[in-house]
């Protein structure tokens, strides 16, 4: 009987790019799951069978069938070997070497190809990211305090000068929470001569110049101030004296919610009466010029074709608005009131500040008031009545005393409405998360 030939005994045979996996080898999907995540060399073959799939896809039109087949069929090699039952490392990386000759042999390689797939990968990623913030999550930001207590926008305290500003885990933590201090000390004697707006990179600030006794004092990476400057949050202005060693800028400035608009619920669905919506203002009559490019957000409280009027109920004292109290009370929509049974308005109408037995409260900020009448109001003032047009919307703030809303400029078309509130991401609040209402 002949013998075998031995001459090539020490060399590992030669895999056919054909071969077949055996019948009944194959590892179940839910396996293959499981190796993918234990093997680096899976995963390895895994990516680089389906980057050797797209450049073939991409160059497709300019290679020979032989090419194609030859190339597929390694892919393929590569694939029935990670998948076959008892496969051994040597033997996967046996084929990702063969497939990496196979692709070296007919595909065309691109020059500067890292670069190329950085790019891609950032082109793709920033294409999902438009995609999710036009027709599913928008990031807003709170600007004003309009809505407080419920949201809250950019707050500011100027510091008194005993107040030892937080350092350390303090500081880390009340970062977190939202709080920046700005903290600049006279170095001799001068005039505070003002700041220039911060300096934006995209929407981040990056740093922003302070003047005094002819100096320039550079903020680093400054908060965002909101509609009010920094020499409004400090409670300075130009021209200002300070003596060497006292506090020019001393001030913590709180950043405003920032939180995710839902733009899909009002595809499938209406808005409903007391849910927190953000719109456009473009083409609102009677807001200012300045108001008229942005957005606002507010509670929703009347619907289109529905008559409005605000019934007062108790008198609120200390509120800035001259010596007489503010009248104020809720809302009757066709002639019935809403209350804190009504949903979503269970913390605006609680009237918890009213001392039992009397209609009159003392006015203090981030409080729940329900709706003041103020006068001169515009469409929506004391013992009237107020039709919403069909399709129209009525909104107004939870900060009643200070909140331009449909009491003074009336209502809106529905189709500028951009979506509701939906998630509080920024800062980590009591208010984080999806609960307010």
């Amino acid at each position: 009987m002949a013998k075998p030939d031995q001459r090539d005994s020490g060399r590992a045979p030669e895999v056919p790019s054909n071969q077949p996996t055996p019948p009944g080898g194959r590892r179940s999907p839910l396996s293959m799951f499981g190796l993918w995540l234990i093997s680096r060399t899976v995963r390895h073959a895994r990516a680089m069978c389906k980057h050797v799939r797209k450049v073939m896809n991409h160059q497709r039109d300019i290679l020979t069938p032989k090419a194609i087949e030859e190339v597929e069929a390694a892919v393929r090699n590569v694939e029935d070997t990670a998948a076959a039952k008892g496969a051994d490392q040597a033997a996967l990386e046996k084929q990702m070497e063969n497939l990496d000759k196979t692709a070296s042999q007919w595909l065309k390689r691109y020059p500067n190809a890292t670069a190329r797939e950085n790019v891609e990968v950032l082109l793709v990623a920033l294409t999902v990211a438009m995609a999710v913030r036009t027709f599913f999550l928008q990031p807003f930001k709170i600007p004003t305090g309009s809505m407080q207590p419920t949201l809250y926008g950019v707050t500011s305290k100027a510091l008194r000068p005993e107040f030892k500003i937080p350092v350390g885990w303090q500081r880390i933590m009340e970062w977190f929470g939202g709080a920046s201090y700005i903290h600049i000390v006279a170095d001799e004697d001068g005039t505070f001569d003002g700041a220039d707006q911060p300096v934006r990179l995209l929407i981040f600030n990056i740093y922003q110049k302070v003047r005094f006794a002819g100096k320039t004092y550079s903020i680093w990476f400054p908060p965002d101030y909101g509609s009010a400057p920094l020499e409004a949050r400090a409670g300075i202005q130009p021209g200002q004296v300070f003596h060497k060693g006292e506090d020019i800028l001393k001030v913590q400035v709180n950043a405003g919610d920032h939180l995710f608009v839902n733009r899909v619920a009002y595809n499938f669905r209406p808005p409903e009466r007391g849910e927190i919506i953000v719109f456009e203002t473009h083409g609102i009559a009677r807001l200012s010029a300045d108001q008229q490019d942005t957005f606002y957000i507010k509670r929703l409280v009347g619907l289109g074709g529905e008559f409005l009027g605000l019934h007062p109920e108790f008198e609120l004292r200390g509120t800035g608005f001259g010596e007489r109290p503010v009248l104020v009370g809720r809302v009757f929509v066709n002639g019935h009131p809403l209350s804190a049974a009504t949903p979503h308005f269970e913390d605006l109408y609680s009237f918890r500040d009213v001392p039992r037995g009397t209609r009159e409260m003392r006015y203090e900020e981030n409080h729940y008031y329900g709706h003041a009448w103020i006068s001169q109001m515009g469409p929506l003032a004391a013992s009237h009545q107020f039709q919403v047009e069909p399709d129209h919307y009525f909104v107004m703030g939870d900060n009643t005393m200070n909140s331009s809303d449909s009491r003074y400029w009336g209502d809106f078309p529905q189709e500028k409405v951009i979506g509701k509130s939906f998630f509080v991401y920024w800062p980590i609040t009591d208010r984080f998360g999806w609960g307010q209402r």
